[in-house]
């Protein structure tokens, strides 16, 4: 069963940029790698299928809802763990994952027993008091991956989770990747630069470059 499907999917931003141009693919469950250039139109695909970015011709559906009108249930039954630094230094990775849990609709009992759970699996329950600004990038990348699982998603969306790392957190980071898919049961689209490392993890790898699909 496809869990993503695209039709003639294309955007177009203001100045002829075309980020994607006529995709046309279908996802199915496990360990997904979204590979492609840097400007391939991965994250562009990922905003489209969480309902935040509107495309300009063609449709999609995440978990047969369609992105162009489901938003909102679409980010409640998905994670999404972005690219770019979103969090507060001031607050501990206890405090925001919980947040985050609660924002996803948990009850304040279920969202503290779920962030202590996730800060576990992904190496952080030593160190889930201390203020983030303090983390390494190591620590913030395993953050933002717990809050993207905090509320149980069915589907997770992972925007270049290694950006930053070192070898040592590369490995790591695809470790936990990779036990997500198999113990948990979630199919995970990983979103990556570096066909080399998303290989050693992904069932599948979708290509894309300059917005089509190879």
């Amino acid at each position: 069963m496809a869990l993503i499907s695209t039709r003639a999917l294309t955007k177009r931003y203001p100045g002829g940029v075309t980020a994607l141009d006529g995709l046309t693919v279908e996802i199915g469950e496990g360990v997904i790698g979204l590979v492609g250039a840097n400007g391939a139109g991965k994250s562009t695909l990922i905003k489209i299928l969480l309902g935040l970015m509107e495309s300009t011709e063609g449709e999609a559906t995440v978990l047969d809802l369609e992105t162009a009108t489901d938003g909102a249930r679409i980010r409640e039954l998905v994670g999404y763990m972005p690219e770019h630094d979103c969090l507060p230094p001031d607050v501990s990775a206890t405090e925001f994952v919980s947040h985050m849990a609660r924002v996803s609709g948990l009850p304040a009992g279920a969202a503290r027993e779920r962030t202590a759970d996730v800060l576990r699996h992904v190496g952080l329950y030593e160190e889930r008091y201390r203020p983030i600004g303090g983390y390494s990038t190591g620590m913030e990348q395993r953050v933002k991956l717990a809050q993207s699982l905090v509320h149980d998603p069915r589907l997770l969306f992972l925007d270049e989770p290694t950006n930053g790392l070192d070898p040592a957190g590369r490995d790591e980071m695809l470790g936990l990747i990779e036990r997500i898919g198999r113990d948990f049961g979630i199919t995970v689209v990983v979103a990556s630069h570096l066909l080399g490392e998303i290989e050693r993890v992904a069932d599948w790898l979708v290509a894309i470059d300059a917005g089509r699909l190879l």
